[in-house]
């Protein structure tokens, strides 16, 4: 039998010196790379090599013995675990807390209740002392269990731990320090100093504490055969030993870890560190600001992408039907740039943040801007990970005031004319490949101060998409044509009059040009800067809308502050909505005019507000349904697939939202990010789907550099500490294989012959030469959690989407399958939600064919089950 290894082309014949190559190679686990088990039948994977080792003994133990592991299995819904009564109990009484009737497992007793506490009381009572053999048959099986390996093989694995050079062993055990080093460095943020200290101990420890105790080992051994040593050979023996052992080699003085200048040597070498660079920008006053070199950086993700196959560099004609990426926005369509195989494509993303306290006294004082760069040619999964996030520039935010954006981002935009012009050689392909920057992600403070155009939202022009005035806004609509979209020969006219004007008046909004438009050949402004749906919507329309709309429903007496704060604070939040749970409504909300709250929390407020507090409000009030056609807004916004009719109908809910929120609030004017949501329709048809470039992910990096800065607590060069940091961190993540598609921690292998007919007769229909399943609880697929209990689209009927309940997780031929009972579907418009109803037909589903990959809760109101869309599901595939 052959031992593969699923992270690199390793092959061995004997399973402990793959286990053995794991430990070596792979066993630093961590959140970038999942360990997975050995046995290629097996979806499991860990975080830690402890972790594979706890799993191997549990449940891939070298049997000999022809009885297998016992198994429990659930009469109601064929949920199977093995080896674990009190899982089994537990299970159970999720049946009961849902008032379901459940009979007594144990043999010759009829009892059966509905009752948690009453079966409790019964199997207290009555079944107390019992045994493995006292449960129903049907209830507890034993599997035959095939031996793995002969006795004498298993024998014989103990010698291969010393199997190996030594001197690649000796090179191995040097790149797990280099590894583990550069984990406490990058990682968990430990200083230098710690480091070196470290390093001493163990030396120590290695060399001249251990000296006695091998002098016992070694003299103790000869003294079982029978061999006599003369003293002095014993102990020059030991010292040979202890001066040669691999960990003292690599730990001391003349090792390559006593320094941090060596360290820092070390991982140069072996785990491509990309250094940043220091860029002056006023050497009398000492500013400087740093970059990362973006063409050696790009080739290492280049090299790694095509070897896991997930570079999308396949130019293909705008789908018709679908808007699924920014490459079928017209755009791209229409970059003559891109209608080559294989172009680089590069999202930028510009803001800045504070990585001191910013209330406290260093307010400001440490303010920086940040360029971060991610490939759009891999899936938008990918993309959203915090690990495909790179780094390009850091700038004292001041400094990049004082000196201006064209300054600071002179070296990248050098680098990126290369990559335009000459392309980036990459090895694997064997060619070079050209590339440019498709999109500038940035709020709209951010992508107004790079572009060139106006960075105060009071003035007349305040928009960048078009030449409106902002005194229109109240009175005019976007769709009624009233506002001309920017051209790019318009531009450069406004752009040639701001300039030649004697004191450089913004023309149209517009007062210099923007940087990147200038040096790159292929990269325009007009088309360059998508809208951000976190900050126009999510942190700007929503949370003054609930606000206004709030006050209006607490003065009419349908709830007050305290019954709204109580209904928040008690609602069932589960999965994503609990760790999203929105914050109480401040006392002082209205002189705020904003409920407050981050992105996450404010959309899963108005997600689940019909079922917080939906009841409490009449059908017909105004004032809720201008809520609900922005809730309706939102989840169209957020949906990752739009078409043509999806697009028409966001364009009309905008324009119907726009007329309730004037008829409501006459008072109130619209804010300017009013007018930025009525451009969406047009620019999904330009950008693609725009939650896709959105600055969620991106904000998300700041907490990085924030954590380093409280860790380290270091100020004399911050930028290049920072700097330094982020791009260790990202050799150590390089220098682990990719994350899986699909990880799982706990599975439990179950026979066919233990489901129950209906489930096994599906599994059987769809795939027939398969003897066993792999079940599980909770799953995670491409950064998507799903549990048992979850409810997937699966289809449509009449327009509505239709909705299974997952009974049980299986990993069958390593494709993630869910074994889902469907339900009857209505939309209740006034709670915006559907109500579902169990119809007791079953069915097996694989990821594959799911309508919609993201999971949803099930929530059940006033004794109705009801569920709420996260986003809105594109059903016309």
């Amino acid at each position: 039998m052959r031992w593969l290894c699923k992270i690199c082309s390793f092959e061995s014949k004997k399973r402990l010196e793959l286990l053995k190559h794991y430990r070596l190679k792979h066993g630093n686990g961590g959140r970038s790379q999942s360990i997975p088990c050995l046995h290629t039948d097996c979806p499991c994977s860990f975080k830690t090599f402890n972790a594979l080792q706890t799993h191997l003994c549990r449940h891939h133990v070298e049997m000999v013995t022809q009885s297998g592991p016992l198994s429990f299995t659930c009469l109601l819904c064929c949920s199977v675990f093995f080896d674990s009564e009190k899982q089994y109990f537990e299970h159970l009484g999720r049946h009961l807390r849902k008032f379901e009737a459940v009979a007594c497992v144990f043999k010759n007793c009829n009892f059966s209740t509905n009752i948690y506490s009453t079966f409790a009381t019964h199997r207290h009572r009555k079944h107390q002392s019992h045994r493995l053999e006292d449960f129903k048959t049907e209830v507890l099986k034993r599997q035959p269990y095939e031996p793995m390996f002969a006795q004498d093989e298993t024998c014989e694995e103990s010698s291969e731990l010393w199997d190996g050079e030594p001197q690649e062993l000796s090179q191995d055990i040097k790149e797990k320090f280099g590894l583990l080093f550069l984990k406490l460095e990058s990682k968990f943020n430990v200083p230098n100093k710690c480091i070196d200290e470290i390093v001493d101990e163990l030396q120590f420890i290695s060399t001249s504490a251990s000296g006695p105790l091998l002098r016992d080992v070694v003299v103790s051994t000869l003294n079982n055969h029978n061999c006599d040593l003369d003293p002095a050979i014993i102990l020059d023996l030991v010292k040979n030993i202890c001066e040669t052992h691999p960990i003292s080699a690599a730990l001391g003085t003349s090792g390559p870890f006593t320094t941090s200048f060596k360290r820092r040597e070390f991982m140069k070498k072996h785990f491509s560190v990309v250094e940043p660079e220091e860029h002056i920008l006023d050497k009398k006053e000492g500013k400087t600001f740093q970059y990362v070199p973006i063409l050696p950086s790009l080739l290492q993700v280049l090299s790694k992408f095509f070897q896991e196959n997930t570079f999308e560099g396949e130019n293909k004609a705008k789908n018709d039907f679908k808007y699924q990426t920014f490459r079928d926005g017209s755009h791209y369509q229409k970059n003559k740039f891109f209608s080559v195989e294989n172009r680089v494509t590069l999202i930028l993303y510009i803001d800045d943040f504070e990585v001191c306290n910013p209330l406290g006294t260093s307010r400001k004082k440490h303010k920086v801007t940040a360029v971060y760069w991610v490939l759009g040619n891999i899936p938008v999964q990918l993309r959203s990970t915090l690990t495909s996030i790179y780094l390009a520039i850091l700038c004292k935010a001041e400094d990049t005031k004082q000196f201006g954006f064209q300054r600071v981002l002179e070296p990248l935009l050098i680098d990126i004319q290369s990559l335009e012009k000459d392309g980036l050689f990459v090895p694997v392909l064997g060619k070079a490949i050209k590339g440019t920057v498709v999109s500038v992600v940035a709020d709209n403070l951010g992508a107004h101060s790079v572009a060139g155009f106006v960075e105060s939202f009071a003035g007349s022009y305040v928009c960048r998409f078009c030449v409106g005035e902002r005194s229109k806004f109240q009175s005019d609509e976007v769709r009624s044509g009233s506002f001309h979209q920017r051209t790019k020969d318009q531009h450069t006219l406004h752009v040639q009059a701001a300039l030649s004007s004697p004191h450089h008046t913004p023309c149209y909004g517009v007062k210099k040009q923007c940087p990147l438009s200038e040096k790159l050949e292929h990269f325009h402004v007009t088309s360059g800067y998508p809208p951000d749906v976190l900050h126009d919507l999510l942190e700007g329309i929503v949370p003054v809308e609930l606000a206004l709309a709030f006050d209006n429903l607490i003065k009419k007496k349908y709830f007050s502050l305290i019954e709204l704060n109580d209904a928040i604070s008690n609602f069932p939040y589960k999965g994503s909505d609990k760790t999203n749970r929105p914050h109480l409504i401040p006392a002082n909300f209205l002189t705020r005019k904003t409920v407050g709250g981050n992105a996450h929390e404010n959309w899963c407020l108005l997600r689940l507000l019909p079922l917080i507090i939906g009841l409490k409000v009449p059908e017909q009030e105004p004032v809720w349904q201008m809520l609900m056609t922005l809730k309706d807004i939102v989840d169209l916004v957020m949906s990752p697939v739009h078409t043509e009719e999806s697009i028409c109908y966001l364009d009309s809910i905008i324009s119907e939202h726009r007329s309730r929120f004037l008829d409501v609030f006459p008072q109130h004017k619209l804010i300017p990010k009013h007018h930025f949501l009525e451009h969406y329709p047009q620019l999904i048809r330009e950008f693609g789907p725009l939650a896709a470039l959105w600055t969620m992910r991106f904000e998300a990096k700041h907490s990085f550099f924030k954590r380093v800065v409280r860790h380290t607590g270091c100020f004399r060069n911050i930028l290049l500490s920072l700097a330094n940091k982020h791009q260790l961190m990202v050799a150590y993540h390089q220098s682990h294989g990719a994350k899986p598609s699909l990880a799982v921690t706990k599975t439990t292998e179950v026979s066919l012959d233990m489901l129950k007919d209906d489930l096994k007769d599906l599994v059987k229909c769809r795939f027939p030469a398969v003897t066993a399943v792999h079940v599980a609880n909770n799953v995670c697929s491409l950064g998507t959690n799903y549990a048992v209990g979850m409810l997937l689209c699966c289809g449509s009927t009449a327009g509505l989407p239709d909705f299974s309940e997952v009974l049980q997780i299986m990993v069958i031929c390593n494709k993630l399958t869910f074994f889902v009972r469907q339900q009857n579907t209505w939309y209740n418009e006034h709670l915006r939600s559907y109500e579902l109803e169990n119809t007791g037909i079953v069915q097996l589903l694989e990821q594959r064919e799911l309508k919609d990959f993201y999971p949803l809760a099930l929530y059940t109101l006033a004794g109705r089950r009801l569920t709420t869309l996260k986003h809105h599901i594109c059903l016309s595939f």
